[in-house]
């Protein structure tokens, strides 16, 4: 009787202690998959980075070009109704 009653009481751990490890291993397979899904957008916004960070320089050389235009070589944008444009 007692020995039926503790084998139960094991049989019922043993299940439960079962279904923790299933439940864990899934868990733990969403975690891994959410951290790849970070790594992922992580690498995007590394690349978006980048892209940012050579245009910001573009614009800073095409500035440095227009302030040496205007100090050093004495240059001035014309007047708008000056500008002729010529299609290819």
């Amino acid at each position: 009787m007692i020995v039926n009653r503790l084998l139960i009481i094991a049989g019922v751990v043993l299940l439960f202690s079962a279904l923790a490890i299933v439940y864990s291993k899934y868990y733990s397979r969403l975690i891994f998959i959410d951290i790849q899904k970070q790594e992922k957008a992580l690498d995007q916004y590394e690349v978006e980075w980048g892209q940012m960070r050579l245009e910001l320089t573009m614009l800073e050389e095409q500035n440095r070009l227009e302030l040496v235009a205007k100090d050093e070589l004495k240059l001035v944008m014309p007047l708008r109704e000056k500008i002729i444009y010529l299609k290819p």
